[in-house]
């Protein structure tokens, strides 16, 4: 742990195991149903490999940005959120047909699968750390900080939340946590923290779909036939796996019992397949993840890095807890998947290109860009895999990084010697 790449190496280790755990349960989840379907048991997981590989991609090139060009992407991407949400809401629906889906959070162009909710998370991410970044001292104040911070964030929330709550609220926690690591005042975020519960509680009272869930929650044997019929197919699946499981692709509630579970209840099938010790290994490794995270946050420098390692961190920590826990019957199901694991293009693409954006901030920090410096790696290595970070600024350096411009003794005599002389 005291190596200057622990938390590069530890953040890639432990989203890499959860990347292959999760491709081998969607496959298992979905085998039986793609052959009933198509024909064929690998139609979904050919599927969900390619996004996986697209979402490699997105790692690679997110590795590989500096700090400059995340900053101008930030407001791009916002705008670009703000137009899916607004598509959304004004036309449910956009690009299939009622049969579909009977949910408006997805968008159809042709055969690809677009969730915006996803985009919006790495948007307000990247444009909330740029302006709390740019206000500087003026953190303290409601005024500063109401314009434009608040209001825009606000919308792109409501957007987001009247067809995805679950994504609002872990938008919400992430918001919150980069506020509080920007240094904003507590009661700043108390207040936005009440203003979001009354927004939510608003949200929820205006679908009926929502409070059915609330309400099967509390009692799902009596919304068996609705709602309830998940959560209670989900409970079978955790208590018929035991310590060890039934075994890998040996489950009985994948055979058309528990509705998605390749997607929002896939660690139920985890609990029937793999057992309790199944479990605790992908807790254990999304708990790594977790300290990596908030590590790099700490370590790091640059502001705006640690502010965004710090939402990132939460980003995922948020959608971990609320999944697992609406899974086991902790918390409300709220249909949000689990990161790396769960089927899904757009959700997997977005959080590997994050946890790319996070192993460039590991490799800045002071230590671990020293060392890297120290290697020397050949110009084709820093270009197949990732460029050198940019050298910590020093302790006696200027602001802008370069060396102090302050005088010695030394050189103050001489020039007095040779003012003297020209006298």
């Amino acid at each position: 742990m005291a190596r200057p790449l622990a938390s590069y190496y530890l953040l890639l280790s432990a989203v890499g195991l959860l990347l292959c755990i999760g491709l081998v349960m969607v496959f298992s989840a979905t085998m039986v149903e793609s052959y009933a379907r198509e024909g064929n048991a690998f139609a979904v997981i050919v599927q969900q490999a390619t996004w996986a590989a697209i979402g490699l991609v997105a790692f690679w090139v997110a590795q590989r940005l500096p700090v400059r060009t995340y900053r101008s992407l930030a407001r791009p991407m916002l705008v670009l959120s703000l137009v899916l949400g607004l598509i959304l809401v004004l036309i449910p629906y956009a690009g299939q047909s009622a049969a579909v889906s009977t949910y408006d959070r997805w968008i159809y162009i042709g055969p690809i699968q677009l969730q915006p909710s996803e985009i919006a998370k790495f948007a307000l991410l990247l444009w909330a750390a740029d302006i709390l970044v740019k206000a500087g001292p003026r953190l303290g104040s409601w005024r500063d900080l109401a314009v434009p911070l608040f209001p825009i964030a606000g919308v792109l929330m409501v957007l987001v939340g009247y067809s995805d709550l679950g994504t609002m609220l872990i938008m919400v926690l992430m918001f919150l946590a980069m506020l509080f690591t920007a240094g904003v005042r507590l009661r700043i975020i108390t207040g936005l923290l009440t203003l979001a519960f009354v927004g939510s509680v608003f949200l929820i009272f205006a679908a009926s779909r929502r409070m059915e869930r609330i309400l099967s929650f509390r009692n799902p044997e009596e919304y068996q036939d609705t709602w309830g019929w998940q959560a209670i197919q989900g409970y079978y699946a955790i208590s018929d796996g035991g310590w060890f499981g039934v075994g890998l692709g040996e489950s009985r509630q994948k055979w058309e019992w528990l509705p998605n579970g390749h997607n929002d209840f896939i660690f139920a099938l985890i609990a029937e397949e793999l057992g309790v010790f199944g479990c605790l290994v992908v807790l254990g490794l999304f708990c790594i993840v977790i300290y990596a995270g908030f590590r790099i946050a700490r370590r790091v420098e640059d502001p705006f890095r640690r502010v965004v390692a710090s939402g990132c961190t939460v980003w995922l920590t948020g959608q971990t807890v609320i999944n697992i826990g609406g899974v086991i019957g902790l918390l409300p199901i709220t249909g949000v998947p689990l990161p790396f694991i769960s089927d899904g293009g757009t959700a997997l693409v977005m959080v590997l290109a994050a946890v790319g954006m996070l192993a460039s901030f590991a490799r800045a920090e002071p230590d671990a860009a020293r060392a890297l410096r120290a290697r020397n790696p050949s110009r084709l290595t820093r270009l197949l895999w990732a460029p050198l970070p940019p050298l910590p600024r020093e302790p006696g350096s200027s602001r802008t990084g370069g060396p102090s411009q302050r005088s010695t003794p030394g050189q103050k005599t001489t020039s007095r010697r040779r003012s003297d002389a020209k006298k």
